[in-house]
This record gives C-alpha cells, sequence and structure tokens, in this order.
C-alpha cells in the first residue's frame, strides 16, 4: 500500500497553529513511509471561504516550509463529481430526498428536546418497504439525505485513541446535499479521500464525531475505508482550548513575534509526540523517528517559554547572514535605515546568542544604525557630569586608536579604567549609555568596533 495523507484546511481564516502541527505530522508520515502529502482546500462554505484567507494558508505553508506532493486541491473546482456521486447513491438506495421544510425540522427538534432526547430527523421521506411516503409538496425543494444503516454499529480502530465503537442509531440520516445542490461537508470529504487515494487520515479530534458518518458513506460506495489518527487538540497554558480572541493561533502571529518556522516545527513536533529526552531535532530526524503509535491521546499544552527557549537555540545555530535576511524586514518595519552602518550580518552574529525572538534582535540592533535616546533613569545614574566630562576623555583617546577593532578598544578601556582609577562599569557603563542609549549589550568593545569610529566618537561628544 503506498501511503498518501492529506492537510485539509477551509479557507475561513487565518492558518491556524493547531491545523500546521496537523500538517506537519501528515507531512512527517507521508514521508517517512515513503509516500505523498496532499493539499485541499475545503471550500464549499460559501459564507465563510474567501480568497484572502486560501491565500494566507498558501503563505503560511510557505512559510512553515512544509511542501507538498499534490495540490492544492479545490472542492469547489469539484462540484460535477460530487454530484455523480450523489447520483450514484440515489440509484443504488443509499440515498432519497427529503421535502421536510424548516418548520418541520424546527417543530421535530423542539418535540425533541422538551423530552430531553437529542434532536433528530423522524426519517419521514426514508423510503423503506412496505411504507408509504407523504405526497411531494410543490413548493420545497429537496435536500439528498443519505440512508444511514439501522440497528448495528461503526466500528474503527484509531491510530493515536484506540478502538472506537459508534451505534448506528447515533448518526442520522445526514444531508448530503442542500436544496440549492451544494453537497455538505461530510460527504466532499469522503468523495475527496476516495478520489485521491488517500490511505491515512490524520486530523484533529474535534473530528472523531465525523468519523462514522464518513464511515458508512466509504461503506455504501464499496470504497475503502482509510485508517484515521485523531490528534488531540491543542490548549494554552490554562488547559483550556486556543481560542483566536484569546491566545496566538495562527502562523501570522508567531511570524510577527520573531519565531523562526524550523523553531516552531520543532515545538510543534513535540506536543503530543517524543523521541526519548531529545528537544531539538532537524525535520530530517523528526521523519525518521516519527510514528503514529507514539502521539499521546491526551491533549497539549502551549507552553510559551518552551517555545522561546526552543526559538533561542534556533537563533544560536543560525548562519548570521540568514538571520540578516529576516531581520531586515523588522527594522524595517521599525523605521530604522541600515544603509551606511555596519553589516547587519556582524551585528546579528553578535547578538544571536543573547536573543530568544527576531523581534528581540532587531530591537537590540537597532542602536548600531542610530543613537537611541537614553531613559532618565539611565541618564542620572550613568550620564552624570562627571561621567560626560569622563566621556570627552575617553572619546580623545578613542580618536587616537591606529587600528579601530575590538581587541584595541578592549586594551584601551582597561588602560583608561587603570588611568582614571576607577572601576570598569564607572566606565563601561556610561558608554554604552552614551553610544548605544541603553546599558544592556554585548561587550562594550565589540559593539563600539562595529559601530565604527567616526559614529562612536560622533556619539561620546554629542
Amino acid at each position: 500500500m503506498k501511503v498518501r495523507t492529506r492537510f485539509a484546511p477551509s479557507p475561513t481564516g487565518l492558518l491556524h497553529i493547531g491545523g500546521v502541527r496537523t500538517a506537519l505530522f501528515s507531512w512527517a508520515f507521508a514521508k517517512k513511509h515513503g509516500g505523498q502529502f496532499v493539499l485541499r482546500i475545503e471550500d464549499t462554505d460559501l459564507e465563510r471561504s474567501t480568497p484572502e484567507s486560501v491565500a494566507a494558508i498558501m503563505d503560511g505553508m510557505h512559510w512553515v516550509g512544509l511542501d507538498y506532493d499534490e495540490g492544492p486541491f479545490y472542492q469547489m473546482q469539484r462540484m460535477d463529481r460530487y454530484k455523480t456521486v450523489i447520483q450514484h447513491l440515489l440509484d443504488s438506495g443509499h440515498a432519497y430526498y427529503c421535502y421536510c421544510s424548516k418548520e418541520e425540522l424546527d417543530a421535530q427538534r423542539a418535540e425533541a428536546e422538551s423530552r430531553g432526547e437529542k434532536p433528530r430527523y423522524n426519517r419521514a421521506w426514508r423510503p423503506e418497504t412496505g411504507k408509504t411516503l407523504p405526497a411531494i409538496p410543490s413548493d420545497i425543494t429537496p435536500v439528498v439525505r443519505f440512508k444511514t444503516p439501522m440497528g448495528g454499529s461503526v466500528v474503527w480502530y484509531d491510530q493515536v485513541k484506540g478502538r472506537i465503537e459508534i451505534s448506528h442509531d447515533e448518526l442520522d440520516d445526514l444531508i448530503l446535499a442542500r436544496p440549492d445542490g451544494t453537497p455538505t461537508y461530510n460527504f466532499c470529504v469522503v468523495v475527496d479521500d476516495w478520489d485521491m487515494q488517500i490511505t491515512h487520515v490524520i486530523r484533529g479530534d474535534d473530528h472523531v464525531n465525523n468519523t462514522p458518518r464518513q464511515i458508512v458513506i466509504y461503506q455504501a460506495l464499496d470504497a475503502t475505508v482509510p485508517l484515521f489518527a485523531h490528534l488531540p487538540m491543542i490548549h494554552n497554558d490554562q488547559g483550556v482550548k486556543l481560542s483566536k480572541r484569546r491566545d496566538a493561533v495562527s502562523v501570522v502571529d508567531y511570524d510577527k513575534q520573531g519565531i523562526l518556522p524550523e523553531a516552531l516545527l520543532n515545538y510543534l513536533a513535540r506536543l503530543g509526540w517524543g523521541h526519548g529526552d531529545d528537544e531539538i531535532f532537524s525535520l530530517e530526524q523528526f521523519v525518521e523517528w516519527f510514528e503514529l503509535k507514539d502521539v499521546s491521546g491526551s491533549p497539549s499544552r502551549m507552553d510559551r517559554d518552551k517555545l522561546l527557549w526552543t526559538n533561542a537555540q534556533y537563533i544560536k545555530a543560525a548562519d548570521p547572514a540568514q538571520l540578516a535576511a529576516r531581520v531586515a524586514g523588522f527594522l524595517a518595519d521599525k523605521g530604522v535605515d541600515i544603509e551606511g552602518g555596519p553589516a547587519l550580518a556582524d551585528v546579528c552574529a553578535l547578538l544571536k546568542d543573547r536573543c530568544q525572538t527576531l523581534l528581540e534582535m532587531a530591537d537590540q540592533a537597532a542602536y548600531f544604525y542610530s543613537a537611541l535616546t537614553p531613559t532618565q533613569e539611565i541618564a542620572d545614574k550613568h550620564l552624570t557630569p562627571e561621567d560626560e566630562e569622563r566621556l570627552k576623555l575617553f572619546a580623545e583617546a578613542a580618536a587616537a586608536l591606529e587600528t579601530w577593532d575590538a581587541a584595541s578598544l578592549g586594551a584601551l578601556i582597561k588602560e583608561f579604567v587603570k588611568q582614571q582609577g576607577v572601576k570598569m562599569p564607572q566606565v563601561g557603563m556610561p558608554i554604552r549609555a552614551k553610544v548605544c542609549g541603553i546599558t544592556n549589550t554585548p561587550s562594550v568593545d565589540a559593539v563600539l568596533a562595529l559601530i565604527g569610529r567616526e559614529e562612536v566618537l560622533r556619539r561620546l561628544v554629542a
């Protein structure tokens, strides 16, 4: 059996972080077994699906770097195929037309609720041997319903949750097509996965209730039922399901925060799956190690501190030139012009061991390109009149340096401290405050070397 998995988001918003983990696990499982990973856009919800959301999904997949072997396929481009399969189900007796009005269905629901029962369709239009159907009303456009088997149950072995059994009596007669002919989600999914020869459906466990409804349709079509693996939900640090209003839930959120996509994927891989004590690993290692049997059946919690730690490890290991290409956009957003300043790659090389995000790196890189105004607290503490006089003397000594590099500057600062009869912080902190506008910087000699002689001297006496 050739393994084929798919990721099938609905374009009703930004690409959700839970969807990214689902895509990652589906992608890794296909790669692990030499199979194909398919991207499908489930856009039959005409009221909520938008071109902007489709673009957001595609951009998100590109940002995290999950490549797909086939697709993207769009359900709205497959309407003729759905109509053909619905007609086949009607002809074979596995589906039927239902002419119930909205008022009748609402009344059935109210009656069931008044008895404390689960609302369900009363199957008035379901054809049965010896049953006389109502007269077809002239003012109702029918829906098409699936003729769910009566009695018995649907049983499947979930690759994450184990054996699951749902009674047929719980399923009702599912609507396959609405009055306007538009097919419904559960039906389209079956046809798509059947046509695309999907062998493993890996998705969130909010779809568990859909699975038995889909399995009975597979069976009616004499189609091979794929294996299902339902991934537990991702919760926030309070143990509550992630909310768009409350939590960072889209890849756009993490991109704006300066999280590296490879770090995000590494972190998401560890949500509900693990390989011993390994915390940092490549996608290639993840593919090699990944098995569905190792996925936890319990919900996972987003831990921002752990994500930031993971991101910091990737920043430390990153090539400075690649970091610079990413940080440049954050600096541009802050209005920082890097032209005429030190090479951004050199700045990133100096900062990368100190930063957890690219946004933080951009904040710290800003003073290399333009002087920042120190806060009043910093000025009161480190830029007293006495400090200012000492900085002018230091500027004179620095101007006389033959070689402007970190080693020469480091030696100069040590000698200057000795001459002044003070301690290192009494020189280093005022230099940082005056040149950078902040006091929390890398080694002051390395900072001055990168900013450059002319700019440093200008700032020292400003």
